[in-house]
């Protein structure tokens, strides 16, 4: 590497919108974010599980077709 291109490095503290707080190396002072691991969904657990439905079992639903039928 060549000498006296890089930032320097330092000791950051991220603060979060939730009010959670961490530290961490990067070339800025603070840092300040809007969702972070404490408060995101899918850290938490919060995220819903919502299930998606391809086309063919949509247009079977529209039109009252049932899968179980044999041909």
């Amino acid at each position: 590497m060549k000498a006296n291109i890089h930032p320097e490095m330092k000791e950051t503290t991220v603060k979060c919108a939730c009010g959670a707080s961490f530290t961490t190396k990067s070339t800025k002072e603070k840092i300040e974010v809007e969702i972070c691991s404490e408060c995101h969904p899918f850290y938490t657990g919060k995220q819903g599980n919502a299930k998606k439905t391809g086309n063919i079992e949509k247009f079977n639903r529209k039109y009252g077709l049932n899968n179980n039928k044999a041909a």
